[in-house]
């Protein structure tokens, strides 16, 4: 601050992770975000929490703190499925854990409002996002309240916030006080009482079945879905809006209208009508209503007094919540938590590809600190930050996922809708990276983000996109409307290797294979070029009843992608593998699914050396599964005969169990195995033959069947492929680290965040 001639800070933003200023890194892409709005911008990094002092040392912000607990979920960061604390962080210089505190936002928040109290708090960042709304904590194994009340800041932001961020700035700037933010899309914030001016769709209590579960058909125009209610999108004279009951999952539109065309979000301030109440349950086939606009509609969620008791209640709050999450068309969500509500504004509009390229063209350093060498005397051992080393020489060339994966964090925090940089934006930072980046030796470790293939893939069309509210474009197939080419893909692939010092470029990133069949020229191109001897997919699962609760593709879809990886390696002259991931202990697995699972990798002779046993982050839909035993994506019903039950997989024996099947090979795990296919009835599968899962006999010692498992994996060769799988550390997914076997795991190439 000295040497700039700053006498303050507009903003500091406080982090759990080490400073890195890379575009992978979320502070450092906030941070210059705003300064490149002329703000100045201080960063405290990894705080000592024990005091507020450590939060003082850059001085009193003129404008807020942001706070954010990291790229990673503090507790997921901290804390294995198991619930054992990790040992390391990859996070942090030279990997060191124990660097940043449980719930990390919550203390962090605590001791800015220490330091300086009359400085306003701004939240993000993964943690954040993902409990904006009450929510099921693994860890405390209760439902928790909105961390925006226990944090006690003053907003929220969640998703990727640059264009809200500097809207904040900007009107804060401006001197307008910060509780008088209400407009911003992508924000939340607590209120106390009704507000003048809205529709409150009433959705405290359970529908029949068929009722808001009923989704509108996204591919109808919006004449036809008009004509479906026996309406026409004419403009209707009658000025009057009848407080009539209103579908939660309907047709939105303008008032005298049944069409909706999304606008931005007015002012509260602007109206001056007392708040007008609905109720469900209704059926938009009770008969033909107008509705109000959809930017004055919000929806009521059970409170948290009720969710934290009353599973049907929590499982039908999620359901809603992620009915809500298309920018096209979501309604504001309001949830009381006590005396306050917290609100919660609809999500950001998607940053467009110009914007993308603004974010990403930004002068960041790519690389950490200086600091971390300093401090370290200079010497590189003691300054590498896991993290970095694995990113340094990856670019991201997108954001979000229309996977929808229930498991999955992306689009509660990123949104479905593909964000995309341009083929010049990226050729460009690949030209950086080689010419400035210290240790670049020509080789690419990445293209990719959350999905290496999703890249400039998307819904054909903007009408139909704006109205869809299917939670997934791939399942349980692949939309019609969604754009599958992977042209412009092929084009950057080989605009990018053909540039000056340039040896090779991979792929890391996790590749959603059922997308790739659809273009088989990109699968040869990938196979032939961008294959760095193994190819990391993620089938998960290959029986149909997990799967279908992970929303997920069947295991053929990965056998038609195998066929096609072997042909084109083939006919390249390449010995290549794929190794695939799966997940032991998700909800809707039974033992039987984990033994068929089993002998499917006996019998394509796979051995993971590390396996993830199933994490429930919060606000994901599996961890609603996990939580009330009730599937979310059926219809929610206090009758047990129309809810759909989940078989959950809890307690340590049974996750044992579930994590031995995917480790079948392993002896340690072969007294678990025997007994438990004893009891399923399956006894045949323990014996000494071919089709045998697990011998009857047991080693005498672990160093006698490591010994031999090393011998007969050298003797193998081909045949038999090692899973080694690592960290996951794409930006801003806050989602676990593979488990391995009670070892730490390595970190290693970047792949689709679980």
């Amino acid at each position: 601050m000295d040497t700039l001639g700053w006498d303050s800070c507009d903003i500091v933003i406080v982090t759990g992770d080490a400073y890195v200023d890379h575009p992978s890194f979320g502070m450092a892409v906030i941070g210059r975000v705003l300064e490149a709005q002329g703000f100045r911008v201080g960063i405290v990094a990894q705080p000592d929490w024990q005091s507020a002092e450590p939060f003082k040392a850059l001085g009193k912000p003129n404008l807020f703190f942001g706070v954010a607990a990291g790229n990673m979920d503090s507790m997921i960061n901290r804390y294995t499925a198991d619930r054992k604390i990790r040992s390391d962080d990859a996070y942090t210089p030279g990997g060191a854990g124990g660097m940043r505190p449980d719930r990390a936002t919550l203390v962090y928040t605590q001791r800015c409002k220490e330091a300086w109290p009359a400085v306003p708090v701004v939240i993000g960042g993964i943690e954040a996002s993902l409990r904006r709304i009450a929510h099921y904590d693994y860890w405390q194994d209760k439902v928790r309240r909105s961390i925006l009340v226990d944090s006690k800041a003053d907003l929220l932001l969640y998703g990727n916030a640059e264009r809200a961020i500097v809207e904040v700035a900007h009107r804060l700037a401006a001197r307008q006080p910060v509780d008088s933010l209400t407009d911003i899309r992508g924000t939340a914030f607590m209120v106390r009482g009704p507000r003048p001016g809205w529709f409150e769709l009433d959705s405290t209590d359970v529908d029949l079945p068929g009722r808001i579960d009923e989704h509108i058909h996204p591919y109808l125009t919006t004449a036809e879905a008009a004509a479906a209610q026996g309406q026409s999108c004419a403009k209707d004279d009658s000025a009057a809006l009848p407080s009539l009951p209103l579908p939660l999952a309907g047709e939105g539109g303008g008032e005298g209208s049944v069409c909706h065309h999304p606008s931005p979000q007015p002012s509260p301030r602007e109206r001056g009508e007392g708040v007008k109440t609905v109720a469900l349950p209704v059926t938009r086939k009770a008969g033909a209503v107008k509705l109000p606009p959809r930017e004055q509609l919000v929806i009521r969620l059970p409170a948290y007094e009720q969710v934290k008791s009353d599973a049907v209640l929590y499982a039908h709050a999620n359901r809603v919540l992620h009915l809500e999450t298309n920018p096209g068309n979501a309604r504001a969500l309001v949830q009381r938590h006590g005396e306050r509500d917290v609100w919660i504004n609809p999500p950001p509009i998607p940053l467009s590809t110009p914007e993308m390229d603004h974010v990403f063209g930004l002068p960041y350093a790519r690389s950490p600190h200086p600091a971390y060498a300093d401090a370290a005397g200079g010497h590189d051992g003691g300054t590498k930050i896991p993290a970095w080393e694995m990113i340094r020489f990856s670019v991201n060339i997108m954001r979000g996922c229309f996977g929808g994966c229930t498991f999955c964090s992306i689009t509660e925090h990123e949104g479905r809708i593909i964000q995309s940089r341009s083929e010049d934006s990226i050729i460009h930072e690949i030209e950086e990276m080689r010419d400035k980046v210290k240790g670049f030796t020509g080789v690419v470790s990445d293209l990719g983000g959350p999905t290496a293939n999703m890249w400039r893939i998307g819904c054909k069309s903007r009408e139909i996109e704006s109205a869809c509210r299917k939670p997934s474009c791939v399942y349980p197939g692949i939309c019609p409307n969604l754009n599958t080419d992977h042209g412009p893909l092929v084009r950057l692939y080989r605009r990018a290797r053909a540039l000056r010092g340039v040896k090779k470029v991979l792929i890391g990133s996790g590749l959603r294979y059922d997308l790739a069949v659809q273009s088989p020229e990109y699968v040869k191109e990938l196979v032939t070029h961008h294959v760095g001897g193994y190819l990391k997919i993620a089938p998960e699962h290959t029986e149909s009843g997990p799967l279908a609760k992970m929303m997920k593709p069947g295991i053929g879809s990965y056998e038609r992608f195998k066929k096609m990886f072997d042909q084109y390696s083939a006919e390249a002259g390449k010995t290549q593998y794929l190794i695939p991931y799966f997940i032991a202990a998700h909800p809707g697995t039974t033992d039987e699914d984990m033994m068929n699972l089993a002998l499917w990798l006996k019998k394509n002779g796979f051995k993971a050396d590390q396996v993830q046993t199933f994490y429930p982050s919060p606000m994901a839909t599996a961890t609603a599964m996990y939580h009330t035993d009730l599937n979310p994506l059926k219809g929610i019903s206090r009758d047990p005969a129309r809810a759909e039950k989940v078989d959950v997989v809890r307690g340590e024996r049974r996750r044992r169990l579930h994590k031995a099947f995917l480790r079948w090979h392993d002896a340690n795990n072969w007294p678990l195995l025997r007994e438990a296919l004893k009891s399923m009835g399956r006894a045949d599968l323990i014996g000494n033959g071919r089709h045998h899962l697990i011998p009857s006999f047991q080693p005498a010692t672990d160093g006698a069947y490591v010994s031999a498992r090393r011998k007969n994996s050298t003797e193998a060769g081909a045949r038999t492929s090692t899973v080694t799988q690592g960290r996951i550390l794409t930006q801003h997914t806050g989602l676990p680290p593979r488990e391995s076997g009670g070892v730490p795991s390595r970190p290693s190439a970047r792949r689709k965040p679980r």
